[in-house]
Parts: C-alpha cells; sequence; structure tokens
C-alpha cells in the first residue's frame, strides 16, 4: 500500500511526467526550458525580410508596421527579448541661390551595437548601445523622405522612427549669395553658403551618443561641406567646395554598406566638395547642379556651384530602418 501511495503521490511523479512531455514535444530545444517559462526568440513581420544563419532581418525602405507576433515565453507569446536595429533619417538637401552653396546634411544614424544578433560590424556611433526589447504588439515605422532642393534652397530631411528610437533629418545646405546662408541643424548639420556663412549643428536634438556631426563653413567662394555621420563637414576653401563629413559602414543586412554621409559644397570655378557614404557631390560650376543624396542611405545632397541665378543643389537621400534578431 505504502509503495502504490509514493508512486501516485502529486508532485514528484507528475513533474517526471510533465518534463518527458516537454521535451517530447521539444520545448528544450527551443530554448523555453523544461516548465516552458524560460526565455525564446522573436518572431515578427513586416517590411523586406532576409535570413542571415540563425538571424531574421527586416528592411523599411518605406512606412511600414514592425508587427512582433511573439516574443519570450512560449505559453501566449508574453514577456519580451530583444532586436539591434539601424534607423537612419532623410538627407538634407545642398543649398542653392545664385551657387557657392553648402552641402546638405546627413540624418541622423542611431544603431545598436550589433551584440545581441550576431556581433556584425555596427559602426563607430552603435559602439557599446544595447540592442532594444521589443514586446508581442505592433511598432509603426516612419521611414524619413529626403529633403528637397530648389533654385531657391535646399530643404531639411525628415525623421525617422522604430519605437523610442527617433533619428533626426539632415540640416539644409546654406544657399549662396542670398537666402539664408547659414546651414541649417539637424541629424548633421549643414554646410554654410557663399560668402564665408557658418555651419549648422549636428546631434539636434541632442543624443548619446551622437547621431550626427557639424557641417563646415563657407570659405571665400567654396560652400562648405555637409555634416556625416562619423565626421564633420570641411569648410570650404578658396574657390573650392568643402568635401562633405564621412558616414558609416554597416553590414546589419548582411552586406557592407555606407550610409549617412554629408553632401558635398558647392564651387565657383574650382572643385565641388567630394562625398562618400551615400552623400552627393557638391557642384563645380553653374549651371550643373549638386550631386543627389543616395536613395535610402540618407546622404546629403551636394551644394550648387558657379555665380549664376537659379543653381540647384542636389535633393537629399531618403532614410532607412533595419530591424534584426535571433530567430533560432
Amino acid at each position: 500500500m505504502r509503495d502504490l501511495k509514493n508512486r501516485l503521490t502529486p508532485g514528484k511523479n507528475t513533474r517526471n511526467i510533465q518534463n518527458k512531455k516537454a521535451k517530447s514535444f521539444g520545448y528544450q530545444i527551443l530554448g523555453f526550458g523544461s516548465g516552458g517559462d524560460g526565455p525564446g526568440f522573436v518572431a515578427a513581420t513586416g517590411g523586406t525580410i532576409t535570413t542571415s544563419g540563425d538571424f531574421k532581418i527586416h528592411v523599411f525602405n518605406s512606412p511600414g508596421t514592425f508587427t512582433v507576433t511573439c516574443a519570450g515565453k512560449i505559453v501566449g507569446c508574453s514577456g519580451s527579448t530583444t532586436v539591434d536595429y539601424m534607423v537612419i533619417a532623410g538627407g538634407a538637401g545642398g543649398g542653392a541661390g545664385c551657387g557657392d552653396a553648402g552641402g546638405g546634411g546627413a540624418g541622423g544614424f542611431r544603431a545598436s551595437s550589433g551584440a545581441a544578433s550576431g556581433c556584425y560590424t555596427a559602426g563607430p556611433p552603435a559602439s557599446g548601445v544595447s540592442a532594444l526589447a521589443v514586446c508581442a504588439q505592433a511598432y509603426p515605422i516612419t521611414v524619413g523622405a529626403g529633403g528637397s532642393n530648389t533654385p531657391q534652397a535646399g530643404a531639411k530631411g525628415s525623421d525617422s522612427v522604430f519605437s523610442s528610437i527617433t533619428s533626426t533629418g539632415g540640416g539644409e545646405g546654406g544657399s549662396g549669395y542670398a537666402g539664408e546662408r547659414t546651414g541649417g541643424q539637424g541629424g548633421s548639420g549643414g554646410g554654410g553658403g557663399y560668402p564665408g556663412a557658418g555651419a549648422g549643428s549636428g546631434n539636434v536634438p541632442p543624443v548619446s551618443p551622437a547621431q550626427g556631426t557639424n557641417g563646415g563653413s563657407a570659405g571665400s567662394y567654396g560652400g562648405g561641406g555637409g555634416g556625416g555621420a562619423t565626421d564633420s563637414g570641411n569648410n570650404g576653401s578658396g574657390s573650392n567646395g568643402g568635401p562633405g563629413g564621412g558616414g558609416v559602414t554597416s553590414n546589419i543586412t548582411a552586406s557592407p554598406v555606407g550610409y549617412a554621409g554629408g553632401g558635398g559644397g558647392g564651387a565657383d570655378g574650382g572643385s565641388g566638395g567630394s562625398a562618400s557614404s551615400g552623400g552627393g557631390p557638391g557642384s563645380p560650376y553653374a549651371p550643373t547642379p549638386g550631386g543627389q543624396g543616395g536613395t535610402n542611405k540618407g546622404g546629403g545632397g551636394g551644394g550648387a556651384g558657379g555665380a549664376t541665378g537659379g543653381a540647384t543643389g542636389g535633393s537629399g537621400g531618403s532614410g532607412k530602418v533595419v530591424i534584426r534578431y535571433r530567430f533560432q
């Protein structure tokens, strides 16, 4: 009788049966523990989805919704877990007016370090930044447009947003001769326009780590370069435009790509400011327009060149949002 009672005692034998059932259904293989109450993996929809090893990558080149369908626990998909991210705002348009205008500032660049999803190269601005916790819900994604260009002036880029992360649009390049000659402020600042105007400030509003840098000031004739994600725009020199500030290379998408470079300053018969990482080069003379910022790279547009009225700067590049996480 005693042996029969021990065999039927709730707890010990019941737990053994439950553990065997859990193992038979593969709960431990999924990493949820024997009782189904440990941390799990994210499951989500939205954007263009690709896979790299054990990691899924959601790319948003336009607005959309990142919907987390399961995060944390196997029972009811409650709890939370983390995702890595890269959020780039739209770059600004290069300055216009009568030429010798400043390059547009790059859109703000914010990213996590990549430690939560495969330790990919995320770039210097992401160093030490933690991944973002998500829950089972829908997250609206905003992808900022690049700033437009007109014969009068460039325009500021638009913000990009994912959850609590907002990257600010780049500051417009300063116009040459007439209009607003000082570069605009934003994620990265715009370069100043002729004659000798000051640069726009980057990392506005301020976040840590900084989302961008300052633009460069205009020279005696050349416009200043727009700020980039990692380097400030260069000052114009003589009749040459200042090069745009350097951007950042990230392989969050499993391929190395340069993002958020500043636009080059326009020149007056000299050399237009160079640009990289999606920034547009400055125009060397009118009526050649400044170069366009790279689509979905958040680069600033190049400043207008020459001393002819109606010269046009390049438009800024649109932004991008990328989300990456372990799914198995």
